[in-house]
């Protein structure tokens, strides 16, 4: 892959045979992110887990103290009181089962989260075709399938962000924005990796994180000092 000439400018302020110290690996990203817009901060997790053994998968969810930078679009599968629940939290659209043919047929994706109550997932089921590949199913994991919309919105609002592994076993998740201030930032990584940690399966043997790399959306990466964790 080509990268231009601010690209490699900035690729030339990062050592990448060293592990940094996490506040010096956020205050290069900042530096190193060039873009026109406010870049997203971004956090690659490489880690010793196979996901193809249900024991040894992730999944999980977590409040970043600072937000993420971004306004998240939610969608609430809901009936009864629970629609008014969802509107009233400020979910941005709410419905049942007329959305499933917006979404199968025309294409419909003007949101970022999904959200479910239980006695909904039925209806949310038929999506999963749809919505599965994209990440955007419903999870009890993730806090997404739940009784308690409000709640679930107001997180969600608020910060929360989802984690989980790809299929190369790695988490990719957003910690912010490069506009952030380094101190919300180091606030949003460490609750994070407190996660992750946490999150640690059981079954693994060996080395569970193998390497953390934080990059903006268009910066090189910069390689973060695993020791700690």
């Amino acid at each position: 892959m080509k990268h231009g000439k601010k690209y490699q400018e900035a690729a030339k302020l990062v050592d990448r045979t060293v592990q940094y110290d996490t506040a010096e690996a956020i205050a290069l990203v900042k530096k190193t992110a060039t873009a026109k817009f406010d870049e997203t901060v971004e956090v690659h997790i490489r880690t010793g887990c196979d996901g193809r053994h249900a024991e040894q998968q992730i999944r999980g969810a977590v409040v970043l103290p600072n937000g993420t930078g971004k306004t998240v679009r939610v969608l609430v599968f809901a009936k009864g009181d629970k629609v008014n629940e969802a509107e009233a939290a400020g979910a941005d659209h709410v419905g049942g089962d007329e959305l499933i043919p917006r979404i199968q047929n025309e294409g419909w994706l003007d949101f970022d989260v999904v959200v479910a109550t239980p006695d909904m997932m039925g209806v949310v089921g038929r999506l999963g075709k749809v919505l599965g590949p994209k990440g955007l199913m419903p999870n009890p994991k993730a806090g997404t399938v739940t009784m308690d919309v409000a709640k679930a919105i107001s997180d969600i609002k608020a910060g929360k962000i989802e984690y989980r592994l790809d299929k190369a076993n790695i988490i990719h998740v957003p910690v912010g924005k490069t506009s952030f201030e380094e101190s919300k930032l180091q606030e949003n990584f460490d609750a994070l990796m407190e996660a992750i940690v946490k999150a640690k399966p059981a079954a693994l043997k060996g080395q569970y994180l193998k390497s953390i790399t934080l990059a903006t959306t268009m910066g090189p990466g910069v390689k973060v000092n695993v020791a700690k964790y």
